[in-house]
């Protein structure tokens, strides 16, 4: 069978990873995939090296979509789907996440009657004011199978109305959801061991296991005003002082721009003159997961990092107002904290005071999502 696969930003990169390795290794007689760069999120440099640092080979199409606004994006994002599927004629198209790339790509298919493949489906923060749960809620009802990564995710989409008992042959009006645990889950347990043995970035850094604590943040609550990024680092500076802990701190290049350029200067430098804070540049996935592992506690703006932090049984501070993965904050292993640098400052303490004590139960399946994901879809499209 043939399979398009769409993806437009980093996150999307390393799930489709997880399955193209799946299909190389396991599916390669059974499966031909198709891979579409969008080009939502693209710097032709960053992308060439991550693509070969997953193993994921170079996309068949690019359709360099690049930034705008969400209706420019997603608008030329599905002119040029429609084109490459029209063209290609797959028997079903495969979508990750929740991006613009995700949104376009699935109504541009579905107008065209050509299956949709959704992999972490049934997430709901149940806050319409993020793009991002827009994106999803479209996608998901307009699938034909829904991968899972939670059963809280299942619940989700029966109460939206999506059937329990649905029988084969699956379609949009009849769609099929399965638990399948998190794909992510699978390339931090794959790629762990790899990172171990081909970064060297805690060397580079004079890092000891748990000596340090790891900070990632993009979302633009927190970076795109100096007044709340300065307000961020000196929370950090002061839970630094406090904690008697080393910081790390990976920024964006964007967001390095901002610190280097918008930021109060007396911050800045109080902050640059710190043996505590590491700011460094953005560093590789690998380089990530072996921060992560090795880290202490995580505080994070990231979705996929809250999640990456649970797989390593790290505690973290989730500097959002909320987050779809409540389950993270039901175990206790995860608090919510915004941008307030005192309840930042206050989870960080709690939970390195409890972390001895936080339980991790496998919420997020056995690593094994990308195989099970294959064969469904050789069994509904094979």
């Amino acid at each position: 069978m043939k399979l398009v696969t769409v993806v437009g930003a980093r996150p999307q990169i390393i799930k489709a990873a997880a399955v193209n390795r799946a299909i190389r290794t396991q599916f390669a007689d059974k499966i031909q995939e198709i891979i579409v760069h969008t080009g939502q999120h693209y710097d032709e440099g960053m992308s060439k090296v991550f693509f070969d640092e997953l193993g994921l080979p170079k996309e068949d199409y690019n359709l360099g979509a690049g930034s705008g606004s969400h209706a420019v994006q997603t608008s030329a994002i599905m002119v040029g789907i429609e084109e490459i599927l029209l063209k290609e004629k797959p028997h079903a198209l495969l979508l990750y996440g929740d991006t613009n790339s995700t949104l376009a790509a699935a109504i541009a298919a579905a107008k065209i009657h050509l299956p949709v493949i959704h992999v972490e489906g049934g997430v709901r923060s149940y806050n319409k004011g993020f793009p991002e749960e827009i994106n999803r809620l479209i996608c998901d009802h307009l699938s034909t199978l829904v991968f899972v990564p939670t059963q809280r995710g299942v619940e989700n989409l029966y109460r939206e109305g999506f059937g329990a008992t649905n029988r084969a042959p699956y379609t949009i009006n009849n769609p099929k959801i399965y638990f399948c645990g998190d794909i992510m889950y699978d390339n931090s347990l794959h790629f762990s061991s790899v990172a171990a043995r081909r970064s060297d970035i805690l060397t580079k850094l004079q890092l000891e296991n748990k000596s340090f604590s790891l900070v990632t943040m993009h979302r633009p609550s927190n970076v795109d005003d100096p007044a709340v990024l300065a307000q961020l680092f000196t929370t950090f500076h002061t839970l630094a002082e406090e904690e008697d802990t080393t910081l790390v701190i990976p920024l964006h290049p964007r967001t390095m721009k901002l610190y280097e350029t918008q930021i109060d200067r007396a911050v800045f430098d109080k902050v640059r003159k710190s043996s505590r804070l590491r700011i460094i540049p953005a560093v590789s996935f690998l380089e990530m997961i072996l921060l992560e592992k090795s880290a202490e506690i995580i505080m994070t703006d990231s979705g996929g990092v809250q999640k990456e932090a649970y797989y390593f049984h790290r505690p973290c501070v989730i500097m959002l107002e909320e987050t779809p993965w409540v389950e993270l904050i039901e175990s206790g292993t995860a608090l919510l904290a915004g941008s307030d640098g005192k309840k930042i400052r206050d989870a960080y303490q709690k939970l390195r005071k409890q972390s001895a004590g936080l339980q991790y139960p496998p919420i997020f399946g056995d690593g094994k999502a990308a195989g099970f994901i294959c064969e469904k879809i050789i069994d509904n499209f094979g």
